[in-house]
């Protein structure tokens, strides 16, 4: 990855140790969502070739790898932890111009992504096996963890730092090589990574990156036979067809894909306490996380209050370029983001929802895809601005006559990634926790997720182990058992 002019990156691909060009002259041109008229980088829009010789690259390299101690492979993890820290500034920035998000929030999830890989290095000193006793005497049983072999990670946009480490690291460490394809919308932050562990003294052929369309490399990847297992985060129509194709083969796949996020606010008596953590978890990253909260529920008696909230706290973001110091609210990452987001407060408008905040494009400096962060009340629970991923900065709000309505309201959907409940009744705490249908459950605070903690969710939102933590070995690890006869 080189800088031309000091005015765009041009990106190759990284295959068998080796920085190369794509097979064809095709490239992929990516513009700075706040400032649409500077190129951030040119990239290649790669063949199926060239996605069967990353494939092959890593396919030799695990011959060597895999038998390396996982402590001694976690220490390269503990080296890449260590020189992001010293160059934090530099990829904040390159985040920033290439995804959009402030640089507070880019910083965050650089000090995320360390703590996350330190984790995952020192799951080489844990990854451990069991010990069973025998029905028969003289006979000792155990299980061992045994890597699978290339891994296909394939990555989003909207948290392009990360979202690859929590495959790439846990992949490594536990013996695996990676054929890692990053969105095509920040593939300069995929070859960064990449530049980072080349840094770090990765060995050739370990860790392989392939730019291009999910259409062409994706799906070559995912259908090559010596790819045994695919991780993918991203919405849930695409991972749908990535499971559907991954099963023809019978290959495991982990995928966290898309949510609709819900949060209760129900007897609880600081209202504007709870909006001051909704709001956030709703609008960083403009609203473009599979854990935003895009729905608030609420008791009928409160609903004036909360309101009142909302419009405080939400006039409170100052929108623009996430380089400018006093920005607090990006650009979307794209032109077809904002199109999305526009027809969606069309479609709320068209339901007959009360539009209290926002709802249009914002004009700044530069021309950029700038979107207002956007609240609707009188929401009905079967509107299509209630039950779709909409993945933009909108937020609705509807009401309940109980807390067993706002139970059922808040699992009337597909998805089921996270949910919170602010109420201080703790019955309804009980009663939210044994009867909501998300993987990541929050009492009386946001949809935050912690660095060392199971991440996943049930329904339509993820198949596979859940990632971080200590599952994330489940995916990454296949078993096998011993039986040993002692004479």
């Amino acid at each position: 990855m080189e800088a031309i002019k000091n005015s765009y990156i041009k990106v190759n691909n990284y295959i068998n140790g080796k920085w190369v060009p794509s097979s064809n002259n095709e490239t992929i041109t990516r513009e700075n969502p706040a400032n649409v008229e500077e190129i951030v980088s040119i990239a290649p829009n790669s063949t199926e070739e060239d996605a069967n010789n990353a494939v092959e690259a890593a396919q030799e390299a695990f011959k060597s790898w895999s038998k390396i101690s996982p402590i001694n492979r976690g220490k390269y993890l503990y080296r890449f932890a260590e020189i992001l820290e010293a160059q934090k500034d530099e990829v904040a920035e390159l985040l920033t111009k290439e995804q959009g998000k402030p640089l507070n929030e880019s910083l965050g999830e650089i000090n995320k992504t360390i703590s996350e890989v330190l984790y995952t290095a020192g799951e080489g000193s844990r990854l451990s096996g069991e010990t069973l006793p025998s029905e028969r005497d003289n006979v000792n049983i155990r299980t061992i963890r045994i890597p699978k072999g290339v891994i296909a990670a394939i990555s989003p946009w909207n948290f392009p730092l990360v979202t690859p480490l929590r495959k790439i690291a846990p992949a490594l460490v536990a013996g695996n090589t990676v054929v890692f394809k990053p969105a095509s919308l920040t593939v300069a932050m995929g070859a960064k990574i990449v530049e980072l562990f080349e840094q770090a003294g990765l060995p050739k052929g370990v860790l392989n990156l392939i730019i291009g369309s999910g259409s062409r490399v994706g799906n070559q990847i995912v259908n090559h036979p010596k790819v045994k297992g695919i991780t993918f985060t991203g919405s849930t129509g695409v991972g749908s067809n990535i499971y559907e194709q991954a099963s023809k083969r019978l290959v495991q796949v982990q995928l966290e894909m898309g949510g609709k996020n819900a949060a209760i606010i129900y007897d609880y008596d600081d209202i504007e306490g709870a909006i001051g953590q909704i709001v956030p978890a709703s609008f960083a990253a403009a609203g473009q996380r599979c854990t935003s909260i895009s729905r608030i529920i609420v008791n009928e008696k409160d609903i004036d209050q909360v309101v009142s909230a909302l419009k405080k706290k939400t006039e409170t973001y100052v929108i623009g370029d996430g380089l400018e110091k006093e920005t607090t609210f990006g650009p979307l990452v794209s032109k077809d983001q904002l199109e999305t987001t526009q027809k969606y407060v069309q479609i709320g408008q068209e339901e007959g929802a009360t539009l209290i905040a926002g709802g249009n494009v914002s004009v700044q400096k530069t021309k950029g895809y700038f979107f207002e962060p956007t609240i609707f009340t009188n929401v009905k629970p079967n509107t299509r601005i209630a039950r779709d991923e909409i993945f933009g900065p909108i937020l609705v709000v509807m009401t309940a006559t109980s807390f067993n309505e706002a139970l059922d309201i808040c699992n009337d959907t597909e998805y089921g990634l996270a949910a919170s409940c602010f109420t201080q009744n703790k019955t309804y705490q009980d009663l939210f926790v044994s009867q909501v249908n998300s993987g990541m459950i929050h009492i009386n605070n946001g949809t935050i997720s912690e660095s060392h903690v199971p991440f996943g969710g049930l329904k339509h939102s993820a198949i596979g182990p859940y990632s971080i933590g200590s599952t994330a070995k489940d995916f990454f690890t296949d078993i096998k058992v011993v039986y040993d006869a002692t004479p």
